[in-house]
């Protein structure tokens, strides 16, 4: 009897191991159009060189580039590499927001085919994104180190952007620097109250100025 219950013991957790896999694999690759909101990244430039090392996207742009446009859901998971749908016929043609080829076909790869747009709709999507949020000069005209409370920096990007509701803009940081802005958008691109996610917690936050 005791070896019969061990016996269905072990297959029991066989079984709850497999589902485990199995949820942790379709939790890495998502299912295109299976998610609640965008979540837009904005990495400053110069914290980004910094952490990630010597890349075209550090000196193409000085300030906030788009990192990328990334399907999100309520709980803080996120879908991934959801299709092998091919990215843009022209990629070159969206260098102006994200200065960085191999970036550009990364994001598509990784975040944009979890759209279940299409990579010209994804792209002009991540365009208005971008266009929609206002940098506040403060932030865009720093030309030396500055320090600031991660309260500050968002009170300045609450007040550049009016339409944009308490909650739906964010601050990363990384060593205490300001690494990027992320902003929430519904799936037709309004500003929402961003779910699942974490802002800067840190007492003061550097930024670096852009080189220029």
């Amino acid at each position: 009897m005791y070896a019969r219950q061990r016996w269905l013991a072990l297959i029991l957790l066989f079984t709850a191991s497999l589902t485990l896999a199995c949820s942790a694999r379709a939790q890495e690759r998502g299912e295109p159009g299976k998610f609640d909101f965008y979540l837009m990244n904005l990495s400053w430039s110069p914290e980004f060189c910094s952490i990630h090392g010597t890349s075209p996207e550090c000196v193409a742009r000085p300030g906030f580039i788009l990192h990328g446009l990334w399907a999100q859901n309520n709980d803080g998971s996120y879908p991934v590499f959801c299709s092998e749908e091919a990215g843009p016929a022209k990629p070159e043609q969206n260098l102006d927001i994200t200065p960085d080829l191999s970036l550009l076909r990364h994001e598509w790869a990784k975040h944009g085919t979890c759209s279940g747009v299409g990579p010209q709709r994804f792209f002009a999507m991540e365009h208005q994104a971008f266009h929609s949020l206002t940098i506040p000069p403060q932030i865009e005209r720093i030309d030396h180190e500055t320090s600031m409370t991660p309260d500050d920096i968002l009170g300045l990007f609450a007040r550049a952007n009016p339409a944009f509701p308490t909650g739906s803009i964010l601050l990363s940081c990384g060593r205490n620097h300001l690494t990027a802005i992320e902003a929430c958008f519904s799936k037709d691109l309004r500003p929402i109250v961003c779910q699942g996610l974490r802002s800067c917690r840190a007492n003061s936050v550097k930024i670096t100025p852009p080189a220029h």
